[in-house]
């Protein structure tokens, strides 16, 4: 028997199949084999089509059944992560009534800025734990300002998540975990936020119904069952937005761990108890998939390093090196601390840890007689390293503690100096697993008797690669941080 893992994101869908019964991968595909399209009819703007998405996870069912020689009846249940912040707007029989404003979208930042303002920060961040910013709630009231029409025809909001478990059993419903990121949710009155939707002039019949994040949430109906090739009654086991599904996947649920992504942008999610959000203007706070009402208060803190992996990459594309690992082989040449050579890695963007300041990339102390390429790959990987610590530091500062770190075995976290600085200077070992959003989806499954002690062995078992321990000799470490630290403190102050 099998659980089956969607991971609905942005460029793509994967689809993960693992064994119930040991949490075993068995096969992990991806459609389309190139990325899914993205309208951006004006600046700032990012739209995809959800029936797409629905088209490429039958796709990708159909292929993985297909491919590894199982019958639909095998399959005893599907976990679903998905990208977040996402709007879908549908009516009453589940049509989409427009695209899905997805989570890179910039058009409400000012309906939430105004908002943060006019409602109080102080209640926003009581209530909310967050500003209600970019998030779902804000896009939603752009519809009803700037749509007139679409938004008279609304049946139900959902988050991308919630319409593929709509395509597959016709039900419509959430997570109390969605409803947060989407800032629908009141943390103070465990309900959801009417101040917010009063504000907002949202019709409250347009909330789905809240099923739990773990358990049977609705079945495949028999429209679902013809579309998808799976059979009718196959439980949703399992829901939850990607940041959070990816601290799932690795095994991070209670407070002290933390989980990291270092793909083109980098994501420090760390679980906590705490509900401080003095930070709430850089920091995202959400309820975590093990939070629960009036019982235990799981917090996912979410930091957003937009200025990552992309640094590196450009790199590559632009120095005369072959490979990553041409460019890892020539930082290792280098001493820590770069000889002084230090990168500031912004240049994606304006970044929310920098109070939504673009900073830019910049490349200070270089010596055009005394360094070359190894520097400059060094002083990037130890760059974007500090721009992890410092985004920790700024989380530890709004109430988190650490004892480990856990990442997915992904480009940067490859790498022996980025992860080893990062551990060096936390102070904590980083762990590396081999997993992915939808195995995690998949696995998840058995988390509808709420073992997390099962679930954990499995991951260990399956999943488990390596650590990176701290350099017990961390003096250079931490000099070279500190001249990093120096040196993006006046590239702020002269901004």
């Amino acid at each position: 028997m099998y659980y089956l893992g969607l991971d609905i994101g942005s460029s793509s869908i994967k689809i993960a199949l693992v064994v119930s019964a040991t949490g075993k991968s068995v096969a992990v595909v991806q459609e389309p084999e190139t990325e899914m399209s993205m309208l951006a009819i004006k600046n700032g703007w990012a739209e995809q089509d959800p029936n797409e998405w629905w088209i490429h996870v039958c796709n990708g069912i159909d292929r993985i059944i297909k491919e590894n020689d199982i019958s639909a009846d095998d399959i005893i249940g599907i976990g679903i992560s998905y990208q977040m912040h996402g709007l879908v707007l549908v009516d009453k029989e589940g049509q989409a009534l427009r695209n899905s404003i997805i989570w890179c979208d910039s058009r409400a930042v000012a309906i939430g800025q105004r908002a943060f303002e006019e409602i109080g920060e102080d209640k926003c961040s009581e209530h909310l734990l967050n500003s209600p910013s970019n998030f779902t709630a804000s896009k939603l009231k752009w519809v009803k300002e700037n749509e007139p029409e679409v938004y008279a025809k609304v049946y139900k909001f959902m988050l991308p998540g919630d319409y593929i478990a709509m395509r597959f059993s016709g039900e419509m419903n959430t997570t109390v975990s969605g409803l947060s990121e989407g800032v629908f949710w009141d943390f103070k009155k465990e309900g959801i936020a009417n101040f917010l939707m009063d504000y907002y002039g949202l019709d409250a019949h347009m909330v789905p119904d809240i099923v739990d994040t773990f358990g049977e949430q609705c079945h495949v109906d028999q429209k679902g069952a013809i579309e998808s090739e799976l059979k009718v009654g196959t439980p949703i086991l399992y829901r939850a937005g990607d940041q959070p599904n990816n601290a799932l996947s690795l095994n991070v649920f209670n407070p002290g761990e933390v989980a990291a992504t270092g793909g083109t942008s980098g994501v420090v999610y760390a679980v906590t108890n705490n509900l401080s959000v003095k930070e709430s203007a850089r920091v995202n706070n959400f309820a975590h998939v093990n939070y629960k009402p009036k019982e235990d208060a799981r917090i996912g803190k979410l930091l957003c390093i937009n200025g990552s992996g992309i640094q590196y990459r450009w790199l590559l594309n632009n120095l005369d090196v072959s490979s990553y690992e041409e460019m890892n082989n020539l930082a290792k040449e280098v001493p820590v601390g770069s000889d002084g050579v230090v990168i500031i890695p912004f240049g994606n963007g304006a970044e929310r840890m920098l109070n939504n300041r673009e900073v830019g990339t910049r490349i200070v102390n270089l010596n055009l007689n005394n360094h070359g390429k190894g520097h400059l790959c060094r002083a990037a990987l130890e760059g974007i390293a500090f721009s992890f610590v410092y985004g920790m530091e700024i989380m530890k500062s709004d109430g988190i503690e650490v004892n480990v770190l856990r990442a997915g075995n992904d480009n940067l976290f490859r790498s022996i100096i980025f992860s080893e600085t990062v551990a060096t200077l936390i102070g904590y070992d980083i762990e590396i697993y081999n997993t992915t959003g939808a195995i995690g989806a998949a696995r998840a499954g058995v988390l509808q008797n709420g073992d997390f002690e099962t679930y954990g062995k499995t991951i260990m078992e399956n999943d488990y690669i390596m650590s990176f321990e701290p350099i017990q000799n961390k003096e250079a470490y931490n000099t070279a941080y500190q001249l990093w630290k120096k040196e993006l403190e006046l590239t702020l102050n002269n901004l």
